[in-house]
């Protein structure tokens, strides 16, 4: 239910500083104490935030500060080369740190051997220098570490900058303070750990930046649907085509395409012929045609013809953005699991502080000599080690690649929630007209009677109805059309609610309709009942001909299936899927289709209102329900079902009940979903097992658990490469669902 105020708006903000799942709940908690907000959604994957409210810009960035964290608003469709640009320097930046702190660790550990001790004059002299160079060190490749875990310290909070402050803090501290107290310690103690600061701060800003070059893929689908906007557009003004900028267009404006361009904005197309290439919002290969009246869609490519047409939507409003919208959307929610990873990320961090403390007192009573340094070391490797980006980033960025995989094939992910249920639908309710069917009549079936022939019967039916305004009207028009038939001058044309229509062709009276406009005018059908009821039951509507109070032919119109509805269904079924067709048709046509299509449970003369009814049936009964449905008339039971998925054409994609949009409207999109979701999951459990069993096996092993036994201690610089290299993984762990093939799944 949407509980924003009619008042309310809402933004992006790009966030610099998050780099764990600590930093989710600080960012929440700092832009919801801002008044004003009512909801915030936070994308550890992409750095940003979604708030919704009556929003001050500045009091929301202020409140970020000073959590640590800056902030810039993101407006309307940003450019991607401007984001890529931004990733890159940020990359190029930890990679100077990195090296600048590893440049020094390598240096003090090759001259381990060779550098004076530190309880000499020599070492005296040698060794405040070292700490010196170390602390500029950490000020340059660590500063923003200790930063933001001062502000995060202020605000009562803490993260993964805190453990890595704390470790080589700690680490440095202890060293710089050996220097003058060397005398006091046993001689095993004076071991001074400025290597340890600085190669753990050149392990994790590798690991930083290794990781934004792993996720900067994950946005490649969003990045191409920037893309896809073009800068300018042609626009028609006092006779003259002039290039105006792509935010300068107004609706109702009359715009020119040439071969080869990139459509700017929605429209109707008003002059011209071509074939547009849709396939990165549909997934359809194949160029469709667009000629008078067709929809047009930002972003798709018009290919060898030119036309003209009218802008319907522009801005934020158009096709595109509202997909692009929608992925982020999708991004920005977060399945169950993620809330689990979130509340055990809450408490975390204090809970590594403690166990580092007391790892430190345990050490330092019952260990041995030196008791104080094995503590000191087993504390600083047990923060360093337990930081918690793979699993902050364990979840959110394989839904970031699983929903920028799907949009890349036509199938738009509106809630991340879907990505987890979808694989456990056990009962998927389908719509017929539409979903099953094509949603547009076509002619099925033409029977000459009384020695007439079947064009001469279709010619008298297309030119009746050439004055009509019926639904099934255009399908036998288009028939006629086909066949090159010259229409017959109708006079005296007449429509009968409930029954047909009338007409005068040649001085003759002719009708054309149902059965009870032939008895009505006292025409006898009784020798044909048999074929009507045949043509009946195989889903197609009969319609009467006759000229001239004789009977001389039926015409059949039927909504066909779509060409791979019977496939679709056929493998769904494999998958265990009780599928159902519901559907407000008569029984007859029900059967038909649903026989047709391989369905064999159905209900029919189902109201729009009463379908959510049997979506509660089924759930009642234990199933988890998929409903598939064209959005509109099936909206309360697409929002009832456990997963919805709408039929859209790629301009019709705002259909806020779904969950799922399925944009070419092929029902062979929903076993890729389904594919998807189980794929998904297994994937997030698979980051998930691994960030729990890096950090429960990790911390132990830090602590000493080992050392009784084996007399083994984790060195802190092999715990933070280590560290660094497990969110590296988790994020080519995710990246694997670029690749996979769902068909298969």
């Amino acid at each position: 239910m949407n509980t924003t105020s009619p008042t309310s708006e809402t933004i992006r903000l790009s966030i610099l500083g998050m780099r764990c799942a600590g930093c989710i709940a600080a960012v929440e908690t700092a832009l919801q104490a801002v008044a004003g907000v009512e909801t915030v959604s936070v994308n550890f994957a992409d750095h940003s935030a979604t708030v919704t409210g009556q929003l001050d810009v500045d009091l929301l960035k202020q409140a970020l500060k000073a959590s640590g964290y800056d902030a810039a608003v993101m407006e309307g469709l940003e450019d991607p080369e401007d984001e890529q640009i931004q990733q890159q320097q940020h990359y190029r930046q930890l990679m100077i740190k990195a090296s600048v702190a590893g440049a020094l660790g390598l240096f003090l550990m090759l001259g381990e051997h060779s550098f004076p001790a530190i309880n000499t004059a020599q070492g005296r002299e040698f060794w405040p220098f070292i700490s010196l160079l170390t602390l500029l060190v950490l000020f340059y490749s660590g500063g923003h570490f200790f930063q933001s875990a001062y502000k995060l310290i202020q605000v009562k909070q803490a993260n993964m900058d805190t453990l890595i402050s704390l470790g080589t803090g700690s680490a440095w501290l202890y060293s710089t303070v050996l220097i003058d107290f060397s005398q006091q310690l046993p001689s095993l103690s004076a071991h001074a750990y400025f290597e340890a600061s600085a190669v753990i701060l050149a392990f994790i800003n590798l690991g930083n930046a290794l990781e934004i070059r792993a996720r900067g893929k994950t946005s490649e689908a969003i990045r191409a649907l920037l893309g896809l906007q073009p800068r300018t557009a042609r626009v028609v003004r006092d006779g003259q085509e002039i290039d105006i900028a792509i935010d300068q267009v107004g609706l109702g404006e009359t715009l020119r395409v040439r071969p080869g361009e990139k459509i700017p904005v929605d429209g109707v197309v008003l002059d011209g012929h071509s074939h547009v290439d849709e396939a990165m919002l549909t997934g359809e290969a194949m160029p469709v045609e667009k000629t008078l009246g067709a929809k047009v869609a930002a972003g798709t490519i018009n290919q060898q013809g030119s036309f003209l047409f009218t802008a319907t939507r522009i801005g934020r409003d158009t096709a595109l953005a509202q997909i692009i919208q929608s992925v982020r959307q999708a991004q920005n929610s977060k399945p169950a699991l993620a809330k689990l990873a979130d509340k055990i990320s809450a408490v975390f961090v204090p809970t590594v502080v403690a166990i580092a403390a007391l790892t430190f007192l345990v050490w330092l009573i019952i260990g041995p000599e030196p008791a104080l340094g094995y503590a000191f070391v087993t504390s600083m490797t047990v923060l360093v080690i337990a930081c918690p980006c793979a699993l902050g980033l364990a979840t959110p960025i394989s839904v970031m690649v699983a929903v920028g995989r799907a949009a890349q094939m036509g199938i738009l992910i509106r809630q991340g929630e879907a990505l987890q249920t979808a694989g456990k639908i056990s009962c998927l309710i389908l719509d017929k007209t539409g979903t099953v069917t094509a949603g547009k009549p076509a002619l099925a079936a033409v029977v000459a009677l009384a020695e007439h022939s079947e064009s001469e019967v279709l010619h008298y039916a297309a030119s009746l109805e050439s004055g009509s305004e019926h639904p099934l009207a255009s399908a036998i028009l288009a028939a006629a059309a086909e066949q090159n038939l010259k229409l017959h001058k109708v006079r005296k044309f007449q429509a009968i609610s409930g029954q047909g229509i009338s007409g005068r062709i040649n001085d003759q009276v002719c009708l054309f309709g149902n059965l009870a406009l032939m008895t009505a005018n006292g025409i006898d059908v009784g020798a044909h009942q048999a074929r009507l009821d045949q043509l009946a039951s195989q889903g197609q509507t009969p319609m009467l001909l006759a000229v001239a109070e004789q009977l001389i032919g039926i015409v059949a119109v039927a909504d066909p299936i779509k060409s791979d509805s019977a496939q679709a269904v056929q493998q769904l079924q494999q998958r265990g899927i009780r599928l159902l067709m519901v559907t407000g048709d008569n029984p007859i046509t029900a059967q038909a289709i649903a026989k047709q299509a391989g369905i064999s449970e159905f209900r029919a003369q189902v109201l729009p209102q009463d379908k959510a009814a049997v979506v509660k049936e089924l759930q009642a009964q234990g199933e988890i329900v998929g409903m598939v449905g064209d959005g509109i008339n099936d909206a309360p039971a697409l929002a009832q079902a456990d997963v919805g998925f709408a039929i859209g054409t790629g301009t019709d994609v705002a259909i806020e009940s779904a969950d799922i949009v399925l944009l070419q409207g092929s029902l062979l999109k929903i076993g890729q979903a389904i594919s998807l979701s189980k794929l998904t999951v297994r994937n997030i459990q698979q980051n998930l097992l691994g960030a729990f069993f890096y950090n429960s096996i990790g911390i132990p092993v830090a602590a000493g658990l080992l050392y009784p036994l084996f007399g083994i201690l984790l060195n802190p610089m092999l715990a933070g490469a280590a560290m660094a290299m497990s969110s590296v993984t988790v994020v080519s762990n995710a990246n694997r669902l670029r690749w996979v093939k769902l068909d298969e799944n």
